[in-house]
């Protein structure tokens, strides 16, 4: 059986890709190593924004495990242009995955290239391997494992989040999220 662990990044202080953690997101990134270390993570991948890397640092520096930056889990762009009622248009987002906003990226476009990168992992060698990525992109690769994630169960995610999506032999896959905030 395969364990893909999908991480949401640690509190930080923006939403650019140079973003840091702040101090509180600093400690969550400790206590998340410190959930982590028993896993027997074999591989990392992250998004390369820096929020990421920075809340998955302790956990490969700790077990000394290689980090992979993958371009496939940066966050998805709603929209180029900031919006007043973005908060809208992501919900609507979740119903009409095909809907593009301005130069945005639509759900499905970015879904696909999250499902992208799990496909890979499915297919490769390692058993345990870490996802570190952001929320919305998170939640619609959440999405795939189960339909029935959306837009309210994004709201309800915290800052760390881990959830463990596992696959049998038959190819079935399954999620549950194992980090209480």
């Amino acid at each position: 059986m395969k364990s893909i662990y999908l991480i949401r990044h640690c509190s930080a202080s923006g939403q650019e890709p140079d973003a840091e953690l702040t101090g509180e997101g600093s400690q969550q990134a400790e206590r998340l190593a410190e959930f982590l270390s028993q896993e027997n993570i074999e591989r990392i991948i992250s998004s390369p924004f820096t929020r990421a890397v920075q809340s998955i640092e302790p956990l490969r520096s700790q077990q000394g495990i290689e980090l992979t930056l993958d371009m496939r889990l940066t966050e998805r762009i709603l929209s180029k242009q900031p919006l007043e009622d973005w908060l809208e248009k992501l919900e609507a987002s979740f119903s009409n995955m095909d809907q593009v906003v301005g130069e945005g990226e639509s759900s499905q476009i970015a879904q696909n290239r999250i499902v992208e990168v799990l496909e890979d992992l499915l297919r490769g060698p390692e058993q345990r391997v870490a996802l570190v990525s952001h929320g919305n992109l998170l939640s619609l690769l959440l999405n795939y494992v189960d339909p029935r994630f959306g837009f309210r169960e994004w709201q309800s995610l915290s800052n760390p989040d881990v959830y463990l999506i596992t696959s049998d032999e038959d190819g079935s896959l399954t999620m549950t999220r194992l980090w209480k905030s």
